[in-house]
């Protein structure tokens, strides 16, 4: 009878210990495509440790392509249980980072469930309750020290609570602990983002951001300094740049017929684009019926938008766009992932890349369609991502990086007086790439002009200097592109027939 009684006593136990454990269950978090055309990412930090408690939008983790850096959130509650990518180790799309336990009625765990562990802990039936996980007690990371160029160097001026670099979980969690984010920046995450564990050493006391000591040169020794993670990731891509088989090519283009197009071009920029006076207030009699009606809608053009003047370089790319529409070669790149037998992938379009020098590194943003856009609105896209990458951090996202174009533009005319570049190659970086140098007057005496009276013309010359993927671009064929660019560029009259 007694023995009846205790397994009358221990059922319900054992159906409560089976109900509790069937409510968690472990979710595989999956690596996202960032951007179109990434395939992999370096998991650089992991913000939590396994039997961390997290909640949603808390930060899981950062990794970095050759493109950006991006931090991942944790899309649910729950507690990690293992971190299936070591730091410093690379992670496919689609491939698992970490496994989360959530409860089963949550509605925001809707992937599939995990496998089984592969050690699997062995069951503990008479147990009703889990223990908590031990609370975690990793100190803020001690910060990277960045390149002597990054403007992040220098000690950081105190700035106002709600401009700080922090997500909202942070500021949530900041607001419940009483905690003026102001005084804890520049914090220990990227860029000087404050983290939760900058919070947490705050309140127990400890210095919100330790800053990393200055070396200075006065005494005479070398330093060594860690590069930031977009100059690693540019130094990986210029390894890589090796194993692509450069063509050169430098010519002139003579762009005096459009030098003295760009007056005209400049005074009539449309009102959208400008940045906004009192004097546009003016009533304007073309809109008697009504502001706006009968017109087509303006798009909304950001401040970082705007420009007040126009230069060469939108009717440059504008010119090259319209000559890769001709030229579905320029149009290509090579299909990723590679196939058995080599192949391109042609696309719709005219995707340009534009090489940016930033204070945090090289970046190469994308200018999508290009020959879709008006000079106005190309011009309005240059100076916008212009702008983003002058911040620190940089502004740019994935969805300005991601894809690349078939032919990158490298402007360094505008930081130099060289006539002459050899502009790099790497995988995926499409077939060809143009660096454009500085204009500058010439005598010109070519056969054009020997014959007039004065036995030669002053003419503004820009010098550029191309590379080509030779696997996929022959030298004829990069020389006929660039001479049927040239009769669009040294025309600039040929694209009111356009309709541009």
């Amino acid at each position: 009878m007694f023995l009846l009684r205790g397994h009358a006593l221990r059922l319900p136990i054992l159906r409560l210990h089976a109900r509790y454990a069937s409510s968690k269950v472990l979710r595989t978090f999956k690596l996202a495509d960032i951007g179109e055309g990434i395939t992999e990412c370096e998991v650089i930090r992991w913000a939590v440790q396994p039997a961390s408690t997290v909640g949603a939008f808390d930060p899981l983790c950062e990794v970095q392509s050759d493109k950006a850096s991006v931090e991942i959130t944790s899309p649910y509650d729950g507690v990690v249980k293992e971190l299936l990518v070591e730091e410093g180790k690379i992670a496919k799309v689609g491939q698992g980072l970490c496994l989360i336990e959530v409860d089963e009625d949550d509605p925001s765990a809707s992937e599939e469930p995990a496998p089984a562990p592969s050690t699997p802990t062995p069951p503990t039936p008479t147990s009703v309750e889990t223990p908590p996980p031990p609370p975690s007690s990793s100190a803020p990371a001690a910060p990277r020290k960045p390149h002597p160029l990054d403007p992040s160097f220098a000690s950081q001026a105190s700035i106002a609570g709600d401009s700080v670099l922090a997500t909202p979980s942070v500021r949530h969690y900041a607001k419940t602990q009483g905690v003026d984010l102001a005084k804890l920046a520049p914090g220990s995450g990227k860029g000087g983002r404050v983290e939760k564990a900058d919070v947490d050493a705050f309140v127990g006391g400890a210095s919100a951001a330790p800053s990393a000591p200055t070396t200075t040169m006065g005494d005479g020794k070398e330093v060594v300094v860690e590069l930031g993670r977009t100059r690693a990731a540019m130094w990986r891509a210029m390894v890589k740049s090796l194993e692509v088989p450069h063509f050169g090519y430098s010519t002139t283009l003579d762009i005096t017929d459009l030098h003295a197009l760009l007056p005209v071009l400049s005074k009539h920029i449309p009102t959208h684009y400008r940045p906004q006076i009192d004097s546009d207030a003016v009533f304007n009699p073309a809109h008697a019926l009504g502001e706006g009606v009968g017109l087509e809608p303006v798009p909304e053009i950001s401040a970082t938008g705007q420009y007040t003047r126009l230069t060469y370089l939108p009717f440059l790319l504008k010119t090259l766009a319209r000559t890769m529409m001709d030229w579905p070669l320029l149009r290509s790149s090579i299909t990723s992932p590679p196939t058995p037998k080599p192949s391109l992938t042609v696309r719709p379009n005219a995707d340009i890349a534009l090489a940016l020098a930033t204070p945090t590194g090289l970046y190469t943003p994308v200018l999508r369609a290009a020959n879709t856009r008006s000079i106005y609105a190309i011009a309005s896209d240059v100076a916008n991502l212009a702008t983003l990458g002058r911040r620190v951090p940089s502004g740019l996202t994935a969805a300005h990086l991601g894809g690349g174009g078939t032919i990158s533009v490298s402007n360094v005319g505008s930081a130099g007086r060289g006539t002459g570049a050899m502009p790099v190659l790497v995988p995926g970086g499409g077939v060809a790439i143009v660096a454009l140098g500085r204009a500058e007057w010439e005598w010109d005496v070519s056969d054009k002009y020997w014959h007039t009276p004065e036995k030669g013309a002053r003419r503004l010359k820009l010098p550029i200097s191309w590379s080509a993927d030779h696997r996929v671009v022959e030298g004829a064929e990069l020389a006929a592109f660039v001479e049927a660019w040239r009769a669009w560029v040294e025309n600039p009259a040929r694209l009111i027939g356009e309709g541009v």
